[in-house]
């Protein structure tokens, strides 16, 4: 398979989450390139979720090895999806994010099949996963025994240098204030439901404090954090709001709990003033020293000549779907910048690394059989 041409289609593809056409295309260009080569091909359909691909070696539930990660990519002008190379870096929607680890993915099916590894292998990519990864819960909840021992996730991109062993659980919680209309000139005679959320919103910043880029970094960052991603009150100008709601990002670390979270809301709400949890997950957390991580982790370290080390992210991971289900998770990716701006790139040199990185893993988890 020659890896950059593969990263180069599959950029050319407008994978913006929704674009169903688009995807469809992708799709029909992985199962062409996987025609005749023994894998078993599969896009798995859902009623009220995108596609996911879903490639693998042996007809089989338990895998040895999965490789996760997703084809879809987040909305971009025209000329992003046509890539181009310049100084060692490939630039265009996706190639960070996380096109070029597909490709990787395919790579690795192609040579487990080559080289007859004796490996249960999988390569599972979902469409959506820009927008919340609705397509990756309907396939789980499709596959209820789907296991993989190891997952290499490629879906933490930045840093080669760098492997994650923790991410963060994500938590969306909605607050809702109620009010009572009035004319604007008169608040007495009504009640402000948009004050009625910043009273909420002001006990909760006391336990959760405000970060910004304009601010020290914390020395500590392994700690819960929150933002306000989204605040919507009133109709008109001159009327008091009588409904107002927001939607809250919290990022809790594994010392933390959902259970928590929610006796910290609780003191926080004012008359009026009532919350839900609108999705939680689960943190993702490895043991360092796990053998199979240290194994990949030597290889990395021969194959680029330096030391890697291990980082806690505070991003979350499709892969949190089979850390619940046992699975060692191994979060590394290559080299880049521009995730979701507009001049997005990767190093290629990074790409073909990581390539090297996870046939020599492959190879080596064989030889254990």
């Amino acid at each position: 398979m020659e890896l950059i041409k593969v990263i180069e289609d599959l950029i050319k593809f407008r994978t913006e989450t929704g674009n169903a056409q688009e995807i469809e295309k992708c799709l029909a260009y992985v199962e062409k390139l996987f025609s005749g080569s023994g894998a078993k091909v599969e896009v798995c359909r859902f009623e009220n979720a995108s596609p996911v691909l879903f490639i693998r070696n042996y007809d089989a539930d338990e895998f040895d090895v999965a490789c996760l990660g997703h084809l879809d990519v987040v909305p971009a002008d025209d000329e992003m999806f046509k890539p181009y190379i310049k100084n060692g870096k490939m630039f265009g929607r996706g190639t960070l994010d996380m096109k070029s680890f597909a490709a990787v993915a395919f790579n690795s099916m192609f040579y487990v099949l080559q080289e007859k590894l004796p490996i249960k292998f999988a390569v599972i990519l979902s469409t959506d996963e820009e927008k919340g990864s609705k397509s990756t819960h309907a396939f789980m909840d499709a596959h209820p025994k789907l296991k993989a021992k190891i997952v290499l996730d490629n879906d933490v991109g930045g840093d080669i240098r760098k492997l994650v062993t923790k991410c963060k659980n994500p938590v969306f919680v909605k607050i809702m204030a109620e009010g009572k209309e009035a004319h604007g000139s008169t608040p007495w005679e009504g009640i402000d439901a948009n004050e009625k959320l910043m009273m909420a919103w002001q006990k909760i910043r006391k336990l959760y404090p405000y970060f910004s880029k304009e601010m020290p970094e914390p020395k500590n960052k392994w700690i819960d954090t929150v933002h306000f991603a989204k605040i919507e009150g009133g109709d008109v100008a001159n009327v008091i709001s009588n409904h107002a709601e927001a939607l809250l990002d919290f990022r809790l670390t594994e010392n933390s709990s959902v259970d928590n979270l929610r006796r910290n809301l609780d003191k926080c709400m004012v008359d009026g003033v009532t919350y839900k949890i609108a999705s939680e997950s689960t943190p993702v957390v490895m043991d360092e020293k796990n053998h199979y991580i240290l194994d990949y982790k030597k290889f990395a370290e021969e194959i680029l000549g330096q030391r890697i080390e291990f980082e806690h992210i505070g991003g979350a991971t499709d892969s949190r779907s089979f850390a619940i289900r046992g699975s060692i998770v191994i979060m590394h990716s290559g080299t880049g910048d521009g995730m979701h701006a507009k001049g997005e790139f990767v190093e290629i040199d990074s790409v073909q690394q990581i390539a090297d990185i996870q046939t020599r893993f492959l190879s080596k988890l064989a030889l254990e059989k």
